[in-house]
């Protein structure tokens, strides 16, 4: 009697503090005969907690999540597990989010307005140990990222911290300091100084000039919710 051997899918974690784009992943994922969905998670601390039960071949991360921080998930995958692929599946198409996210640790980019089309493409190329980068993207700035070579952005935004962009955001997203701090688990006195830094970056008077630029940012950006 001949047995039938079965084929071992690769185990994809899904992350991202929307379900529907949980559920819209997943079906997509569900159609591969070699992929599925191990697990999903909404923020940053579940994330890791899924990915170390789980160990999964692939994890696709959205930089904004309920709590804690895409970019911040990322080096923490990075540093405990060095070849695991991790694909980026953001809103964000500046090229800024793109250079942090590689920077990061992520094997590849894509816009969540290409993923429909373009994931499972994406995943493919980060299993065959390629990067991927969204269509959007010129082959011209993957190079100057990779080789690290010229500005990525002339944003005065790009001039702020991986942190200082998660406080800068946190502060579009109509937050007050105390609050941050709670958010970020850190004291009130150092996000007053992430404040101070940013103010100074961004070259802003006070704190209400923060807020006003923050909130215009976030606005433009959509990253209000």
């Amino acid at each position: 009697m001949k047995v039938q051997s079965r084929t071992t899918k690769t185990k994809v974690l899904l992350v991202d503090d929307h379900p529907i784009v949980r559920q819209g992943l997943a079906r997509l994922i569900a159609q591969e005969p070699d992929l599925e969905v191990c697990g999903e998670a909404a923020d940053e601390s579940s994330a890791w907690t899924q990915v170390s039960a789980q160990e999964p071949g692939v994890v696709l991360v959205d930089l904004s999540l309920k709590s804690g921080n895409g970019l911040a998930l990322i080096k923490r995958i990075r540093s405990g597990y060095s070849e695991m692929p991790i694909l980026v599946i953001s809103m964000h198409d500046e090229v800024f989010y793109v250079e942090r996210a590689l920077r990061a640790g992520a094997n590849g980019y894509l816009t969540k307005e290409e993923a429909g089309d373009n994931v499972l493409v994406a995943i493919r190329k980060l299993l065959a140990g390629e990067i991927y980068l969204s269509d959007r993207l010129s082959p011209t700035i993957l190079k100057r990222l990779l080789t690290g070579t010229g500005k990525a952005d002339e944003s005065p935004i790009s001039r702020l911290s991986d942190r200082e962009l998660e406080v800068f955001q946190l502060i579009g997203q109509g937050l007050a300091a105390q609050e941050i701090a709670e958010r970020l688990h850190l004291s009130f006195k150092t996000i007053e100084t992430y404040q101070a830094h940013i103010k100074e970056k961004l070259g802003l008077r006070d704190i209400r000039k923060l807020v006003q630029y923050a909130v215009r940012w976030a606005m433009e950006n959509k990253e209000l919710r």
